[in-house]
């Protein structure tokens, strides 16, 4: 009996669907990998016996592309077992399981459930050995799928799952999962709980099965990475720190390279800032992410942001003496936050003209039930025309900023990734690169992926996009 369960599950096929953030992505990646270790191979949504939906939930729209994405993939392959998890999962999982074709609901608090559950599925079976450690919901519907959430996030890290360098050219290593800011308009403590850290020796381990399979850059991620290490017991020489752990993994691995994700501002500490000094454009990619969300003060406050403008200035004052001049400084920005008036929002624009951002993340206030935020809106909410015409106003500043801070590069020589590289661009003789200061290129040539190369900057057209050669 378990000799043909086996050979069912060789001949079953898995897609992971990622929506959201790096951390999210890197969870979905991890799913991946346990199932093509399992024996599972990878098809599109239209032929796959199971569909796992990593869903994000920090936006309305989110949760729409979701649901939308449910629906279309059982209307084009209704024997597909739809699998959700992923915020969305874990802030409204009945929700979820009452539509038609989910199979399962699993809520971040058992995610690591979720590559089990869904080799189940693949197989044809219900996943009935295991016990729902969360609450089995019908809510009154025969039909609703079996769910496994809860709050306790017991089980919420994937951490077995092995790093290569596949699909993803530059994997995610998610390296600390939950939030305790409690910032008014974001759902995430409810959806990912408390911060918790992955062991250090299971970082380190990681990181060497990645070089050891041949990867060149490394993404560190998290949901607040800049938390690293606190929840975690003391070493010796002191408390644990994003800082330390960096310096570990260049003395105690052989990593080409490692690339720091999004950071909030205050964790930019002094420490990290020295570990940066010692490695920028060498090991650390010359890149960094600071969430801004507003460049006003009383927008800031209003948020419960942990920091003002000048204190964000500060820290990117202090980041470019760190990292050098050829930084890219990437940010997050909101508008249409409850409340904000044309003056707070001409202070952010004000503050993102002074800074020399190389791209911007611009999205609209979104309400998230269960939020401050949600009673704030329904109280001084912006009128969506307003936000629609604030949104296009950043969006075209960013352009601009990013064009500005692309032209210094032309002419200069860069070290880069190789990526995977569409078919057309393939075709038509060129590949796709990424500097380590986070600058997308084209190649002259064909390369294949995963090759660290030095590239001289040819050419930009007039949206921005780099052209390059192999330098000499």
């Amino acid at each position: 009996m378990q000799r043909t369960r086996k050979l069912e599950r060789v001949s079953s096929a898995f897609h992971v669907e990622n929506f959201g953030c790096r951390a999210a992505r890197a969870d979905g990646e991890a799913v991946a990998e346990r199932l093509r270790a399992r024996g599972l191979v990878e098809r599109g949504p239209s032929a796959a016996d199971v569909v796992i939906v990593n869903t994000c939930s920090v936006t309305a729209e989110a949760d729409r592309s979701a649901r939308a994405f449910i629906r279309r993939t059982h209307r084009q392959n209704p024997d597909a077992r739809i699998l959700v998890t992923g915020c969305y999962a874990q802030r409204a999982p009945a929700e979820l399981a009452r539509m038609e074709g989910v199979a399962a609901v699993v809520g971040n608090s058992h995610k690591a459930l979720s590559p089990e559950i869904a080799m189940d599925l693949a197989a044809g079976a219900a996943p009935s050995h295991f016990v729902s450690l969360g609450t089995l919901l019908h809510q009154g519907a025969e039909q609703a799928a079996p769910i496994w959430a809860d709050d306790h996030f017991a089980h919420s890290f994937l951490e077995e799952a092995e790093l290569v360098p596949g699909s993803q050219t530059r994997p995610n290593l998610k390296i600390q999962e939950g939030c305790g800011n409690r910032c008014t308009f974001c759902v995430i403590p409810q959806t990912r709980g408390r911060s918790r850290s992955l062991a250090a020796d299971s970082v380190l381990a990681q990181v060497r099965s990645f070089v050891a399979a041949g990867g060149n850059e490394l993404v560190l991620s998290g949901i607040n990475l800049g938390r690293w290490g606190r929840d975690l017991p003391a070493a010796e020489g002191g408390t644990r720190s994003l800082a330390k752990l960096v310096r570990q993994i260049f003395a105690e691995t052989s990593l080409p390279r490692l690339r720091l994700s999004s950071i909030e501002p205050m964790d930019w500490d002094a420490d990290l800032q020295a570990v940066i000094r010692d490695h920028a454009g060498g090991r650390l990619a010359r890149h960094a992410h600071l969430p801004l969300q507003s460049g006003s003060d009383a927008v800031l406050r209003r948020m419960h942001r942990r920091y003002r403008p000048w204190h964000y200035e500060k820290k990117v004052s202090e980041l470019l003496d760190a990292f050098g001049p050829d930084l890219t400084l990437g940010a997050d920005v909101m508008v249409g936050f409850p409340g904000e008036t044309d003056q707070e929002f001409e202070e952010t624009c004000r503050l993102i003209r002074d800074l020399p951002f190389g791209y911007l993340h611009v999205f609209p206030f979104s309400a998230r039930p269960g939020t401050r935020g949600w009673a704030m809106h329904a109280e001084t909410p912006v009128p969506p025309k307003v936000a629609a015409e604030r949104h296009a106003a950043l969006v075209t500043l960013g352009c601009d900023k990013t064009l500005v801070h692309r032209r210094r590069f032309l002419g200069r020589v860069l070290s880069a990734v190789t990526l995977n590289t569409s078919e057309r661009l393939s075709a038509a003789g060129r590949t796709s690169a990424l500097t380590d200061n986070f600058l997308p290129v084209e190649i002259a040539g064909v390369v294949e992926a995963n090759r660290l190369t030095d590239v001289a900057i040819t050419s930009i057209g007039a949206d921005g996009a780099l052209t390059a050669c192999a330098a000499l």
